[in-house]
């Protein structure tokens, strides 16, 4: 819900949220779906966020896929970044956060 208030706040009003409970419903909702972006948390049930991202990849889906979690250890970053992720914003996060992750990623 605040992910959905942030998105909103930072102007992009016209996107279809679609959410999942934990890591491997994520990865079969992004099968599924097709998402143009996948916002993630670092630590979620039954599969962490980087192994959603790194199977993903294996997969041969480059989905521009970033992560906002409250880890924001340098080395959390530099792996979800080496992984491939396309950002890591760090919780408590602004409105101006989200634009700034997702406006490069929306075009």
């Amino acid at each position: 819900m605040i992910v959905r208030r942030a998105l909103t706040q930072a102007g992009f009003t016209n996107v279809e949220a679609i959410e999942a409970s934990n890591g491997v419903e994520a990865l079969q909702v992004i099968e599924q779906q097709s998402p143009d972006i996948v916002l993630s948390d670092w630590n979620m049930p039954e599969m962490k966020g980087i192994d959603l991202l790194k199977s993903l990849r294996a997969k041969g889906r480059n989905v521009p896929l970033g992560f906002i979690t409250s880890e924001s250890s340098p080395e959390i970053h530099e792996q979800a970044v080496g992984s491939g992720a396309s950002f890591v914003i760090v919780k408590p996060f602004t409105s101006a956060a989200i634009e700034l992750a997702l406006k490069p990623l929306m075009v």
